[in-house]
């Protein structure tokens, strides 16, 4: 029966990332949702400050620390193992769910681009942002990053492994490819207003903030492969480097 429950609610919080994903695209996008980034301001300029600020803090103080081995090992304590990456998705997706509801626009554009086909250019690499995030958790293991895999293997009644160090495709060019989906996705604005600007700013900094930490984590756990990883492959923007003289033995 635990085993049963442990995997429906591992399927449940991934319904419930999938579905606050795909409105996050249309709510940073501006596109076919009935509440995004943008609008008409509702509240006083401070206040829609404080509230988008706050939230996005929010999201970057749970997403990040919930994310540490150190956290982890106490988090189980509570949360059994197979359910705990499950959880924290889930949780991420509640507070996703509750900025985008509660999002205040703030009114102002900083720049707007009047030109048809340069808009449609940027929704183009606006969408092929989202791809390159969904791509590369595939890469990775999706449903191992979701926490399906560790319900899955608990409820088939398998200890669970850890993901073997690997890279794949994407990875070959920048070391985090869903944060450079990000980042395209975030800045291919046609008409940058002041919360879309606060949103990519905020969201932009706790990336590359966060990126110092998993690295940690990475050389932690994987050691001398990995800080070489690191000096071969750009970090976020695929910009070439020179190879290095021993290629990282990697499985593909």
């Amino acid at each position: 029966m635990k085993k049963t429950l442990y995997f429906l609610y591992g399927v449940f919080s991934y319904l419930a990332f999938f579905v606050t994903f795909l409105y996050a695209i249309g709510f940073v996008g501006n596109l076919v949702v009935p509440k995004s980034i943008d609008g008409i301001p509702e509240v006083p300029l401070w206040q829609a400050l404080l509230t988008n600020a706050g939230f996005l803090v929010l999201f970057a103080l749970q997403h990040s620390i919930m994310a540490r081995p150190a956290f982890k090992r106490w988090w189980t304590k509570f949360v059994p193992e197979p359910i705990e990456r499950s959880t924290y998705v889930l949780l991420t997706s509640i507070i996703l769910a509750a900025m985008m509801a509660l999002w205040q626009p703030m009114g102002g554009v900083v720049w707007t681009i009047e030109s048809e086909a340069v808009r449609s250019v940027l929704l183009v690499t606006y969408l092929l942002g989202w791809a390159i995030v969904f791509v590369a958790t595939f890469l990775i293991n999706h449903f191992d990053l979701f926490g399906l895999r560790q319900v899955w293997m608990y409820f088939t009644g398998k200890p669970y492994t850890h993901l073997p160090f690997r890279v794949p495709f994407l990875y070959k060019y920048v070391r985090h490819p869903l944060y450079f989906g990000y980042l395209i996705a975030f800045w291919s604005a046609p008409v940058m207003t002041f919360a879309h600007l606060l949103f990519a700013i905020a969201t932009t900094g706790y990336m590359l903030t966060a990126i110092r930490f998993e690295e940690r984590d990475l050389i932690a756990h994987f050691g001398q492969r990995y800080r070489d990883y690191r000096k071969q492959v750009p970090m976020i923007i695929p910009i070439p480097r020179k190879p290095a003289a021993e290629p990282v033995p990697v499985e593909n």
